[in-house]
């Protein structure tokens, strides 16, 4: 803009100094007209000088004038370059100012976003909070609850078992009664028949009986031990490992006790057995048979033998989670231990020993002591159940 007007102001100062030098010219040929003449050569040259001044003034005033509009042109286009850039600056401020601003609004919104997020999440934390507080109050009433239970089932549980234990004791000082008594009756009963005394003749016929049967009984043991093996092979396959480990015991016994009936050598004649005559009747299978005291006493210990056995195979049936089949043990098939072939057919023997081991299996799987009870080690059957199931009556 500067540069325009000190342009316009010496094309302005160039004109006036040829206008200036004109004017004087002619001025000075109006006053000396014959000097004109005597200078018309140099006149004429001085006007040619004039005009070509002129021309060149005027060159230079075109010149100047197009330099005038070059640089007017050329200040407009800058005006117009200033005035594009001035818009530009402004749009980019306008721009920069939307950015700041857009950015100022996501800025104000993330803000707001994370605000919302932390409350939120405060909310939830604090929803939380009161929620496992409220867990841990139910926690708390409900193991104070469980504390309770387990106090009063603790309660029961022992009053239960002081109750069993009283049971217990009270069962077994009434059997010891009924024993007592049983001995007594059995003893005065016996008294009655000491006068009475089986003849020479009868006595060895039952000492002959029983030496057969005696022999008959020790081929039945040989002949079962592969039965027995047979049957162990078979619980080991199906894992009953209690069962198993309790066959092997029972067999053990059986074992023991046929090497005592082996070594022994019996004396029928100092038993009192083979002279004393029957003082006893019972009935098993639609038949009735009649023995002395020793016979009832042999039929006593099959019934309390087979109890005992019976609890430890109905224990290991449990221990091993089988199902209850007193059926399937290969000591009530047996039925055979504690028998030594004297005082009863071993059928008689077989019969009342499977009949205190059902019982007694039932006691030892179920875990109670229904039919008899357990002391230092040995399960017997209860006095009122043992007689119950000899039911035996006195002769004469």
């Amino acid at each position: 803009m500067n540069l325009f007007n000190a342009q316009r102001s010496a094309i302005a100062i160039a004109l006036g100094t040829v206008l200036a030098l004109g004017a004087s010219t002619q001025a000075f040929a109006r006053a000396h007209p014959e000097q004109d003449q005597q200078k018309a050569p140099a006149k004429q040259h001085q006007d040619k000088q004039q005009d070509a001044d002129e021309h060149a003034a005027q060159q230079e005033a075109r010149k100047a004038q197009a330099n005038k509009a070059e640089a007017q042109h050329q200040a407009a286009a800058r005006g117009e370059q200033q005035r594009a850039r001035e818009a530009a600056q402004r749009n980019s401020a306008r721009e920069h100012e939307q950015q700041i601003a857009t950015q100022r609004a996501s800025a104000a919104r993330e803000r707001a976003g994370r605000e919302q997020a932390d409350r939120v999440q405060a909310e939830r934390a604090e929803a939380a909070r009161r929620a496992a507080l409220e867990h841990r109050a139910i926690e708390a009433r409900k193991a104070q609850q469980e504390a309770a239970t387990r106090e009063r089932t603790t309660e029961k549980t022992r009053e239960a078992q002081q109750r069993d234990a009283r049971q217990r004791e009270q069962a077994r000082l009434a059997d010891q009664r009924a024993r007592e008594q049983h001995l007594r009756e059995q003893q005065a009963h016996d008294r009655n028949l000491q006068q009475k005394r089986l003849s020479q003749l009868e006595q060895q016929r039952l000492i002959a009986l029983h030496r057969q049967r005696e022999l008959q009984y020790q081929r039945y043991l040989v002949e079962r031990q592969s039965l027995a093996l047979r049957n162990a092979q078979l619980l080991q396959q199906q894992r009953r490992m209690a069962q198993y480990r309790y066959q092997q015991q029972y067999y053990e016994r059986l074992r023991l006790q046929r090497e005592r009936l082996s070594a022994a050598r019996y004396n029928y004649y100092n038993d009192p057995y083979f002279y004393t005559p029957a003082s006893y009747r019972y009935s098993w299978g639609g038949n009735t048979y009649q023995t002395n005291q020793y016979g009832a006493d042999m039929l006593r210990q099959a019934i309390n033998y087979g109890y005992n056995e019976g609890v430890r195979a109905g224990r290991a049936d449990r221990l091993d989670r089988w199902r209850a089949n007193y059926h399937d043990s290969y000591a009530y098939q047996d039925a055979n231990y504690g028998y030594n072939g004297y005082y009863l057919n071993q059928s008689d023997y077989n019969y009342y020993f499977r009949q205190g081991f059902q019982r007694g299996y039932d006691d030892g799987y179920y875990s109670r002591d229904q039919y008899g009870y357990e002391e230092n080690g040995t399960a017997s059957v209860l006095q009122t159940v043992l007689s119950m199931i000899l039911n035996l009556q006195p002769l004469g």
